[in-house]
């Protein structure tokens, strides 16, 4: 199974420990993190299910290139990494 992991930033707003989630592409991991934490949703997520625009998803540390489908594929080793997309000059 993919491990999933959450910035601390994340973890002081809602619980999102890092968990092993089975999932064949980001959304399907996704996914199943949001059936366990439904708040974790609407943190992540636009209501349409895109990636909302201040988040990033890395996938063995690198971006993630569907940020609206969430269909890159996703292997039982991978490793995901949520965070918040910082901004600002």
């Amino acid at each position: 199974m993919a491990s999933l992991s959450f910035t601390a930033n994340l973890q002081r707003h809602l619980r999102c420990e890092t968990q092993e989630l089975a999932g064949a592409t980001v959304r399907e991991v996704l996914e199943a993190a949001c059936a366990s934490n439904p708040r974790l949703r609407g943190y992540v997520l636009e209501d349409d299910g895109s990636l909302r625009k201040h988040m990033n998803i890395f996938l063995n540390g690198q971006q993630i290139e569907d940020r609206t489908n969430l269909s890159d594929s996703v292997n039982e080793a991978d490793e995901l990494y949520v965070m918040q997309a910082l901004s600002g000059g």
